[in-house]
């Protein structure tokens, strides 16, 4: 939708201030959906930050977890005859399984080796490649949505902008497990467990923490938050499609490159800044430089501070 921007030279009166208070309430739409949009971008780029800081490895099966996410939650209303609310938890259930299974195959048989980091991300893009082929042969290669009815199409306004239930569904469920994860990294003992491997694995190996164990409910978590992601995604947009998990990939790594290589509070910002980019940028000047203001806002970020939003400068001993 294009905007239509008020006549120029409005004369002061009724007409320019309802014209006033038009433009303050698209404003405030669309801060309010991008700041939607951006905490699904949160999510999804968390999934990967939190493998990257703590475990060194970049997993590129990531988002082929958000796509069968989307596709099984879709599964679970559809057939199953299960409320989107039973049906989250048994989508995160199944994201952590994924997760496991992808440290396991993709991962761990590596791990003794020079070129492990390397070898890991081949790996991980193989297993994604082969687990959307599972899915195009179960499902096909139609677009999925969920049954209609299957959310209350509820409606609040705020400050003039109209909000959905599935939006403030979609930022309330999002920020409560970004919430969680931060509380369980920096409070509790397998968070205690994973700062040490991501400090120094051989050091904390020797300190008795289990870095397999560790490893794994690194990645089953990491997955986890992934298939949420994917699922309130679809949710989002009323759409599943095979190739949704590749169309977010990048958008997801930009993110955790301009929050901060590790940084869970740098991935939240940096979800929210692309996210009120993109709409921004249909709103004002069009749907087709969506990305390449999203995108150029965050290479500037980048050019001005390199380390990302949140990063630690690391400083080279010679």
């Amino acid at each position: 939708m294009t905007r239509r921007p008020c006549p120029a030279g409005e004369p002061a009166g009724h007409g320019a201030s309802a014209c006033i208070h038009d433009e303050l309430r698209t404003a405030v739409q669309q801060l309010l959906n991008g700041i939607f949009i951006g905490s699904i971008y949160a999510l999804f780029a968390i999934g990967f930050t939190l493998v990257f800081g703590i475990l060194d490895r970049l997993n590129l099966a990531h988002p082929a977890v958000f796509a069968a996410s989307a596709f099984v939650g879709i599964e679970l209303v559809e057939r199953g005859g299960l409320s989107l609310w039973a049906a989250l938890p048994i989508v995160f259930v199944f994201g952590a399984v994924l997760g496991l299974l992808i440290e396991r195959l993709a991962f761990r048989p590596l791990k003794g080796r020079a070129d492990a980091h390397f070898a890991g991300l081949i790996s991980s893009i193989a297993l994604a490649g082969m687990v959307i082929a599972l899915l195009q042969w179960r499902y096909g290669p139609d677009t999925r949505r969920f049954p209609a009815g299957s959310f209350p199409d509820t409606r609040y306004e705020v400050a003039g902008a109209q909000v959905t239930l599935v939006q403030v569904v979609i930022l309330g469920v999002s920020l409560a497990l970004m919430v969680g994860l931060t509380y369980m990294v920096t409070r509790s003992r397998l968070g205690r467990g994973m700062r040490a491997v991501a400090e120094n694995p051989t050091a904390a190996r020797v300190l008795g923490v289990n870095v397999d164990r560790i490893t794994a409910v690194t990645f089953a978590i990491s997955s986890a938050l992934g298939a949420v992601a994917g699922v309130l995604f679809a949710i989002n947009v009323n759409t599943a499609q095979l190739g949704m998990g590749s169309a977010i990939e990048l958008k997801g790594l930009a993110v955790i490159i301009v929050g901060g290589m590790g940084s869970l509070p740098g991935a939240l910002i940096g979800g929210l800044v692309l996210g009120l980019a993109e709409v921004f940028a249909v709103q004002y000047i069009g749907s087709s430089w969506r990305d390449v203001i999203a995108f150029g806002l965050l290479f500037v970020i980048l050019l001005l501070r390199p380390q990302g939003l949140l990063g630690a400068r690391k400083v080279r001993e010679v």
